[in-house]
């Protein structure tokens, strides 16, 4: 470390190396913390959680109960030991709350005044932050397994919605209406994620073991499908053809360069593909478990060198180098099923939440001292003990003398 600050005083290094170094170093630290608590709200599995991209304060997670929840992150006390409260709730009382399982939560990317959630109960709702209150609400005909709304959109504020029916809906935040429906898939939904890099490149994952990526600015049908054999028909069989796994695709997420997807698939398999090609990148990550029904949310690293992957894995969170595959670690804590994980850049931490009604912060280590820094402290302590200050030497004498 003391290497890294030297050079990047000197000017030696890239302004981003001492911090992208610092953010691989905690990441690969991860415990989990003793000393930090989340407030348990849920009565049933928490399904999905979400961190505000603003402010990096706030944390949604939504519940198997249909309960939403609104937890602040930040430490007020100033002791190393805290609980992150439950600021507010959309619980059973309520009259707006989701009649079934909240599938999916997400705030709106520039503001926390409003959140998006979807449920089981085959509606959307868009939440007013400060009454709790729905201002819109769009019905699907059937459940809702995912949502989700551009990060970076600015000539569009489109939400994209994967449900039971194989076709995947533009509901616009603006009018309140459902403006366009892509066809292609023939299994029902179950993930859905627009690009980081281009507002209007979306991705979608369904039970047909195929993922689709669309412009959503063209008429005609999807830009191109993901193929795990790149093409080569000797190694694909025939109801191989086109597909990104060998079952069900239930968990989609853009590299935060959105220059690379990674999918999962119930064939207990990871892929990275390549987003402007869609070339399989054939990076082997091994048996990643994957159990889950619906959708699985996992999560990658950002500003990490190399980054890192975080995916639920029975009642672990596994951790893999994104470009290698090597299994890095194993975070285990939870005592059933985890269901989702969500990164936190600002602090590289991590959060996850599984079917133990429980949401379990991931925390870096402590630094320990340097060796040099060790070192100057001994030799400055064995020097305060050979020489005292004479003023606290002991100046006492006997008459004897």
């Amino acid at each position: 470390m003391l290497g890294f600050l030297t050079a990047r005083q000197a000017g030696l290094d890239d302004p981003l190396r001492l911090r992208r170094a610092e953010s691989t170093r905690r990441v690969l630290g991860l415990k989990l913390n003793p000393d930090r608590d989340v407030d348990r709200v849920h009565g049933n599995g928490v399904n999905t959680i979400d961190i505000d991209a603003i402010e990096g304060k706030h944390m949604l997670s939504g519940g198997a109960d249909g309960v939403i929840v609104i937890y602040d992150l930040e430490n007020f006390s100033g002791k190393p030991q805290y609980t992150c409260k439950a600021v507010c709730t959309v619980g059973r009382s309520s009259r707006y709350v989701h009649k079934f399982s909240v599938e999916t939560v997400q705030w709106y990317p520039y503001d926390t005044g409003m959140f998006i959630s979807s449920s089981f109960d085959k509606t959307m709702k868009v939440w007013d932050t400060e009454t709790l209150k729905p201002a819109e609400v769009f019905e699907f005909e059937g459940n809702v397994y995912s949502h989700h709304l551009s990060p970076i959109a600015r000539k569009h504020s489109l939400i994209a919605v994967g449900t039971q029916n194989p076709k995947i809906q533009l509901c616009d935040l603006k009018s309140g209406s459902r403006i366009h429906v892509l066809h292609g898939h023939r299994g029902e939904i179950l993930s859905v994620r627009w690009s980081p890099r281009y507002e209007h490149i979306l991705a979608t994952a369904s039970a047909d073991s195929k993922v689709k990526v669309w412009d959503v600015r063209r008429a005609s049908g999807c830009l191109f499908t993901l193929d795990q054999h790149n093409g080569d028909k000797s190694k694909a069989s025939s109801e191989a053809v086109n597909t990104a796994h060998n079952g069900r695709v239930n968990g989609l997420c853009f590299t935060g360069d959105g220059l690379y997807l990674l999918t999962t698939g119930t064939d207990d398999r990871m892929r990275l593909w390549n987003s402007a090609t869609g070339e399989n990148t054939l990076v082997n990550y091994g048996k990643v478990c994957n159990e889950s029904r619906k959708r699985l949310q996992f999560t990658v690293s950002h500003g990490c060198s190399p980054e890192f992957v975080f995916v639920p894995c029975g009642s672990s969170v596994a951790v893999y180098a994104l470009h290698s595959g090597e299994l890095v670690t194993m975070l285990r804590g939870h005592y059933n099923n985890v269901d989702c994980c969500e990164f936190h850049p600002d602090y590289q931490e991590l959060y996850s939440g599984g079917k133990d009604c429980n949401i379990l912060a991931w925390v870096p280590v402590l630094r320990a001292s340097d060796v040099e820094e060790e070192t100057s402290r001994e030799n400055k302590g064995a020097a305060g003990q050979s020489s005292v200050n004479p003023a606290f030497q002991d100046a006492w004498s006997s008459d004897e003398d």
